[in-house]
Parts: C-alpha cells; sequence; structure tokens
C-alpha cells in the first residue's frame, strides 16, 4: 500500500504525501461544485489539472537536490509516487480535453496533428503513460535496473515538452510559464554541475545566478514575442518589483537550498556533537 514502506510497517511521510497528492484534484471538484469556475469551466478544469502536472513533475525532479541538500535519504521513498500522481493529473487533463472536444475521435486527432501545441502536449502524455506504467518493483525487475533507468531518463525532456506545451498554450502570462521553465532549468543545470553528488556551494551559487538572469531574460521575450510588450519595461519591473517577478523567484529559491548547503557542514557537525557520549 502506497502508505507503508518495504517491510510493511506504517510510513508516515509516505502517508502525508499521499494523502496531499489528492487535495488539487479535491480543490478543482469543490470549485466546480460551488460554482467557481464560471461558465467556462471545462477549460478552468483542463487548466488547472494541467498545470498541476507540470508541478507535480517539477517536485518530483526537486526531490534528487534536496534529498542531497538535506542529506534526507528518506525522500526518495515519495519520488515515484509523485510522479505517478503528475502523471494521474495529466489523464485527467487529456480527458477533459476529450470532453471538450465532444468525444469526437476525427476532430481530436486532427487537432492534435495540425496544432503544434496539442502535438507537443500529446508526445509528453505518452511519455509519462510509458513512465507510469514502468513504475512499479515488478517492471524494474523486468527491465533490469540500468534498462529501467535510461527510459525513466525520458522524465527530462518530458518535462521540457511540458513546459513548452504550457508556453505555447498560455501566451498571455509568460510570468507564470517562465517561473516554472526556470525553475526546470535550475533543475537540470543541478544535474549537471552535480555529477552523482552535491556539487560545491559555489557552484551552486553560480548555477542559481545564471538561471535567475536567464528567467528574466526569458519573461521579457516571451511578453515581446506573445504580447508585444517591449522587453525594456519587463527588464524595468524587475527593478521596481523586487522579489515578485519569476527571476527573482527562482532566485530566492536557489539561494535558499545554496545557503542550506553552505549550512549543512556545520549541521552534520552538531548533529554529530549531540550523538556522540559524554
Amino acid at each position: 500500500m502506497p502508505w507503508r514502506d518495504r517491510g510493511g510497517r506504517f510510513a508516515p511521510l509516505k502517508a502525508a504525501v499521499f494523502a496531499a497528492l489528492f487535495v488539487p484534484g479535491l480543490s478543482i471538484a469543490w470549485d466546480y461544485q460551488q460554482g467557481a469556475l464560471g461558465p467556462r469551466y471545462l477549460n478552468e478544469i483542463i487548466h488547472a489539472t494541467g498545470l498541476w502536472a507540470i508541478r507535480l513533475l517539477l517536485i518530483s525532479l526537486a526531490i534528487t537536490p534536496v534529498r542531497q541538500i538535506l542529506r534526507r535519504s528518506e525522500l526518495v521513498t515519495v519520488r515515484r509516487m509523485i510522479g505517478v500522481a503528475a502523471f494521474v493529473y495529466a489523464l485527467i487533463h487529456f480527458f477533459f480535453f476529450v470532453v471538450d472536444s465532444g468525444f469526437r475521435p476525427g476532430f481530436i486527432v486532427q487537432e492534435i496533428a495540425l496544432r503544434l501545441y496539442l502535438t507537443i502536449g500529446f508526445v509528453t502524455f505518452v511519455i509519462l503513460l510509458a513512465l507510469a506504467l514502468t513504475s512499479t518493483d515488478a517492471m524494474v525487475r523486468r527491465l533490469g535496473g540500468r534498462r529501467w533507468q535510461r527510459l525513466h531518463w525520458a522524465v527530462y525532456p518530458a518535462g521540457a515538452l511540458a513546459l513548452a506545451h504550457h508556453v505555447m498554450q498560455t501566451k498571455l502570462n509568460v510570468s507564470e510559464a517562465t517561473f516554472y521553465a526556470g525553475m526546470f532549468a535550475w533543475l537540470m543545470g543541478y544535474r549537471l554541475v552535480a555529477k552523482g553528488s552535491m556539487p560545491a556551494v559555489w557552484r551552486l551559487a553560480s548555477l542559481t545566478v545564471a538561471v535567475a538572469l536567464l528567467t528574466v531574460a526569458g519573461e521579457a521575450g516571451g511578453y515581446g514575442l506573445f504580447t508585444g510588450i517591449p522587453w525594456r519595461r519587463v527588464l524595468e519591473a524587475n527593478w521596481v518589483l523586487i522579489g515578485e517577478r519569476p527571476g527573482w523567484v527562482v532566485l530566492f529559491a536557489g539561494a535558499g537550498l545554496t545557503f542550506l548547503a553552505a549550512l549543512r557542514p556545520w549541521l552534520t557537525r552538531s548533529a554529530s556533537s549531540r550523538r556522540s557520549p559524554s
């Protein structure tokens, strides 16, 4: 069961995460029940479930750096659960797209084939489907550890494609899409500088600054491309609205993890001294 460890014992962390994964769906259902989604409720459901699929995918990718920086190996036990939940929300997202299309197979195929952002979204869905179907321990044994790992590296292109789909579909709200793209870039950059273990603090700091600057540039370019807002105005907004723009949020998130990484040696020595006999 998802709330038990491999030994069959109750695992509070797994139980808490498992319960939390239902919250977004229940919140969407509640808003629908209360009529808060408006007359175009299907579009709102499609947007919300797709957004949560991306969020959960990013959270699953964040497990590795957080685990290495905080030295919390138990986080690995919930990574697969979160990844499967990302697929479930993507499945609901696709289902309501089918509902909104009137259950017309020919029309759905035509839309996916002719609209690039839908093509990208469908490819992402197929990748997540393959990852979800092979997420069980039985499939790990059947494929073998190395083949299974190579297959599940597909989560990285799936993340990039999901973000491309989101950016192309929500052209007016460039800031939100830019933030998610910036966090994804940081998570991918971490894997490049980590090389299997937690990288040096200066590498994390450099990565954070570089990705934050790229996020600022991406937001300015996105608004200029999709809305016609001059990129200079967006850059100026980053100095006026300090802490609110996507680049700043990415910077603060990366800086927070970098700060924790810098504290880790001190925290490790402090924990060791408490465990040592007097």
